[in-house]
């Protein structure tokens, strides 16, 4: 009898070992796949230009510029998600996404911007039902020369449960004025393989704008930074940030960089909002790191982002956490005459736009 039972344990030891090997294998083997298939940009990419124009911008002209990370479309009021301490990983239906990218176009129409910044626009992502983003804002808010970088780019995320699927998304750049070159600036990486393979590939779009009468140009640069790391990739990408802008500067053109910065400006006030317990902590970007000739534009007045813990709609607006993430950065020879965040009650993002108005000093 108890030879019997062995044999029955030992069988069913078996059976759970090989099954246990057989994950494994599974999960090694789909690993493999990723890497083998991992999205792998090169230092720098020159990007196409779509619906380019001859028009120049002007000294003295004034410009409308405009920042907003959409959330792909799907992370509108209603939404909460995994990676913030929520329970959501696919957060809209197909009609939701349509609803939030209406909303998202009439309200960048309303402000009609010459320079738009745009951030987590997909192009055929599981998430947002595979609608192509990119070309939905170039076909709604015309007419825009405009330059797509992708910075996530994952054939299939197999977290949470259930996962996140196929991934497809980066940043968009649009301009009133012709672009005569954009490229893509891969960013340093945040994370190391096996996580890497199916992670962020984050970047800046610099696309250079020609001014009339005059041998500079103006360099539009969008980006989105890093926010899941421990702190050491948001330095590093915002080092290499920095030296970019310089670079810019030293040689005397105009510049106008905005985007998610997913860090709070160190000349910007924002102890309304302080981080409660649990929460997403933002960094911080020490402006005085900088040199002289750059400027560095956030409102606090109006929170830039609501954490995704939790949805929006119903929740305690009063003890909600808010932040002043989203920013402008300007060269000296910018002329900023007002930059304010737009109040849209996070209906269709969970970001609000950052609009700021300049003009380029005649020198």
């Amino acid at each position: 009898m108890k030879n019997h039972l062995a044999k029955n344990m030992l069988h069913v030891l078996k059976a759970i070992g090989a099954v246990i090997l057989a994950v494994v294998c599974v999960c090694v083997l789909f690993i493999l796949f990723l890497t083998v298939v991992e999205y792998r940009p090169k230092e720098t990419e020159t990007l196409d230009i779509a619906a380019n124009t001859s028009r120049k911008v002007a000294l003295g002209e004034p410009i409308t510029v405009m920042t907003w990370n959409i959330g792909y479309g799907a992370l509108g009021d209603n939404a909460d998600f995994f990676m913030d301490g929520g329970t959501m990983v696919r957060t809209a239906s197909r009609a939701r996404v349509h609803e939030n990218l209406a909303g998202i176009v009439e309200a960048i129409r309303t402000v009609a911007p010459d320079v738009l910044f745009l951030q987590e626009v997909d192009l055929a992502s599981s998430r947002s039902h595979k609608i192509d983003e990119v070309a939905y804002m170039r076909d709604a808010v015309q007419p825009y020369a405009s330059s797509f970088a992708n910075n996530y780019k994952v054939a299939y995320v197999p977290y949470p449960v259930p996962p996140l699927g196929k991934v497809d998304s980066g940043v968009l750049l649009m301009s009133a004025f012709g672009i005569t070159s954009s490229e893509r600036v891969q960013l340093p990486i945040s994370f190391s393989w096996p996580v890497r393979v199916a992670n962020l590939k984050r970047c800046l779009i610099v696309s250079r704008v020609p001014v009339a009468d005059s041998n500079k140009e103006l360099v539009l640069i969008n980006l989105h930074l890093e926010a899941y790391d421990e702190g050491e990739g948001k330095i590093a990408q915002t080092a290499l940030f920095k030296n970019v802008v310089q670079k810019e500067i030293d040689a005397g053109n105009y510049v106008i960089a905005g985007g998610d910065f997913n860090q709070l400006f160190s000349n910007v006030d924002a102890s309304r909002y302080p981080t409660q317990e649990g929460k997403w902590r933002a960094g911080e970007i020490d402006v005085a790191s900088f040199s002289d000739d750059v400027r560095f534009f956030m409102d606090a007045d109006v929170p830039s982002c609501r954490s995704l813990d939790q949805p929006y709609k119903d929740a305690n607006k009063s003890s909600f956490q808010y932040y002043v993430i989203d920013g402008f950065v300007v060269s000296a020879n910018v002329a900023v005459t007002s930059c304010k965040t737009q109040d849209l009650g996070f209906v269709y993002s969970d970001h609000n736009p950052l609009v700021m108005e300049v003009t380029l000093a005649i020198e």
